[in-house]
C-alpha cells in the first residue's frame, strides 16, 4: 500500500486555543457522525500497545542506524489539516450507532480480510474523497458495540448498498487481540488505523492525546514486530525499520516554544511515541481531517528533525 507523496501547501486558519493544563475530563458517550468526538473514550484496553506509555522504556541498540535510515535532518510532516486543495485532508472516520444496517463487502484480498458484514453508512467519508485514486480508506466506529471496521481501497457499488475493497479488518475495541501472524489489515502493517490518528477532539477539545500515533516511512524492512502482523517491503537490511517499530521523541527535546496544538502532539510523542504502519512519506504523521485545525500551528511540527527521535527497544523481529 504505497502512498503517493505530494508536496502540500497549507493555509493559516484561526482556531480556539488548546487546553494545555493536563487536566482530563471523564469520558462520555462518543458523538455520532463524520470525524465526531469520542468524548474522551479511548479505543482498546489500557494495557493495549497503542495505549502503553513508553517514555521510560529502554532504547533499541540499533536505534541510531534505524533513525538515520529514515532521515536525521528530515522534519516531521503532519499529513492532515484544515486546507489542502480547497478543503480538510487526512484519514477520515465516521462514528455510527449499533443500529446502523450492515452491508456486504467484496474483497480483492479475501484470504486476509474479515468477511463482515460491515455497518457502513451510504455517506461514509472516503480518504481523499469519492474520486480519489489513493488509499481510499474507510473507517467506521460502532460506538454501541465498540467495534472498529476498516477498509482499504474502498468503493461503493453503484445502485447497491454494498462495497468492494482491497482488504478489510474488524477490531473489537474492548480486546487486545491481534490479527493472525502474517495477515495484513486495511493498513500494510496489519494494524488498526484509527487508534493512531491525531484527532481534533483530543488535541484541541481535551488538550491531551493518550495513545501512540501512526506514521509512515519511504523505505521499510521485510519484517515486522508486535503489535504489527505484516510487512510491506522486499528490503532485508537491518538498518531499515520493520513494520510496528516504535519511536519516541527524546525527553531532552524542548517543546516549550511550540504553539498549543503542536505541543499536545509533541507531548504524546514523548510519552507514547509513534508506530511505523505503512510505506509513505518519511516521518509523515497521520491524522483526521477537520476544518477547525490551525494549519499554521501544525506546520511548526516540520521543524522537529528526525534526529530528535529514538527507537524504543523492540521485541522479536519476525523476518518472513
Amino acid at each position: 500500500m504505497l502512498r503517493t507523496i505530494v508536496s502540500r501547501g497549507f493555509l493559516l486558519l484561526a482556531v480556539a486555543a488548546c487546553r494545555t493544563d493536563g487536566a482530563t475530563t471523564p469520558p462520555g458517550a462518543p458523538d455520532l457522525g463524520a470525524n465526531a468526538s469520542l468524548s474522551g473514550r479511548r479505543p482498546f484496553p489500557d494495557d493495549n500497545p497503542w495505549n502503553t506509555a513508553v517514555d521510560r522504556a529502554p532504547v533499541d541498540p540499533n536505534s541510531d542506524a534505524l533513525i538515520a535510515s529514515i532521515g536525521l535532518t528530515k522534519g516531521l510532516h503532519p499529513d492532515f489539516g484544515a486546507n489542502y486543495l480547497g478543503g480538510p485532508f487526512g484519514i477520515p472516520y465516521v462514528v455510527v450507532a449499533g443500529s446502523t444496517p450492515s452491508v456486504t463487502v467484496t474483497f480483492s484480498y479475501a484470504a486476509e480480510s474479515d468477511p463482515g458484514p460491515y455497518p457502513i453508512p451510504p455517506d461514509a467519508p472516503i480518504e481523499g474523497g469519492s474520486a480519489s485514486s489513493g488509499d481510499r480508506h474507510v473507517l467506521v466506529i460502532d460506538r454501541d458495540d465498540w467495534k472498529l471496521y476498516e477498509l482499504f481501497s474502498a468503493f461503493p457499488v453503484p445502485s447497491s448498498s454494498g462495497w468492494t475493497a482491497g482488504s478489510g479488518a474488524i477490531f473489537d475495541l474492548s480486546s487486545d487481540a491481534l490479527r493472525p501472524a502474517g495477515w495484513t489489515s486495511a493498513d500494510a502493517a496489519g494494524l488498526p488505523i484509527f487508534p493512531g490518528l491525531v484527532r481534533y477532539d483530543e488535541v484541541v477539545e481535551r488538550g491531551e492525546i493518550r495513545h501512540a500515533l501512526r506514521f509512515t516511512v519511504v523505505h521499510s524492512r521485510r519484517a515486522y514486530v508486535n503489535p504489527a502482523r505484516h510487512w510491506a517491503s522486499s528490503d532485508t537490511s537491518a538498518s531499515r525499520p520493520p513494520m510496528g517499530m516504535r519511536v519516541r521523541l527524546k525527553q531532552s527535546y524542548d517543546t516549550s516554544g511550540f504553539p498549543p496544538s503542536a505541543r499536545v502532539i509533541l507531548r504524546a510523542l514523548q510519552t507514547y511515541g509513534m508506530i511505523v504502519a505503512d510505506n509513505g512519506g518519511d516521518w509523515f504523521i497521520s491524522g483526521a481531517p477537520d476544518a477547525r485545525w490551525n494549519d499554521g500551528e501544525l506546520n511548526t511540527l516540520k521543524t522537529v528533525p528526525g534526529s530528535a527521535f529514538e527507537v524504543v527497544a523492540m521485541g522479536t523481529i519476525v523476518t518472513p
